[in-house]
């Protein structure tokens, strides 16, 4: 077992051993938002419209280290959102598909854009709207306050809820099994 292993910091790796070899064969990460990106609560203001969304910061480092090893990653969500839109702007995610009734027909578009395959894809959601994406997956995730039946169905739960960190827990899982981490690390030390 190689120490990068042995110095995650994420708890359910031994609930999980298959994750960490799950994580090494990630091509692409897609994620759902709310819930995912966010910790899930949805602001609405006084007009009756979405008015704020959280994201972590620590959450968009990992999304562009993956970015930065050639992983790309993709959002697909059932909402609309203008927040949503500025935040994968910002940090650069090019996939990015909003109002989504079927995800896993976004799912298959994404894939065939990047001409990759579901295997290849780390899928991150946390309600049954996501069974959809997620059922194809190489690699399934889901964050701790993810609902039973999707935590079930997970080759991976994160110790950190959605918005909290979860997202940046399943980046540096992947990039510690593909062998990239310490390199990033290296490089923004110097």
């Amino acid at each position: 077992m190689s120490s990068a292993f042995n110095t995650l910091n994420t708890n359910p790796l031994s609930q999980y051993p298959q994750a960490w070899e799950r994580a090494s064969k990630v091509k692409v990460l897609v994620l759902d938002v709310d819930g995912v990106l966010t910790n899930g609560q949805v602001w609405i203001g006084a007009d009756g419209k979405e008015s704020l969304k959280a994201f972590d910061i620590q959450d968009g480092l990992g999304i562009k280290l993956l970015e930065l090893a050639g992983i790309p990653t993709a959002i697909i969500t059932g909402r609309h959102s203008k927040m949503v839109l500025a935040r994968s702007e910002e940090l650069g995610i090019k996939h990015v598909h909003m109002g989504v009734e079927n995800k896993a027909v976004a799912l298959v578009e994404v894939l065939k854009s990047l001409k990759l395959h579901a295997p290849d894809a780390a899928v991150m959601g946390d309600d049954w709207p996501d069974f959809q994406m997620m059922k194809s997956a190489g690699f399934k995730v889901c964050p701790a306050q993810a609902h039973e039946a999707v935590k079930e169905t997970s080759h991976l739960v994160t110790s950190r809820a959605g918005g909290n960190g979860a997202v940046r827990e399943v980046c540096d899982l992947i990039l510690k099994a593909q062998n990239r981490y310490e390199e990033l690390l290296a490089h923004a030390r110097a």
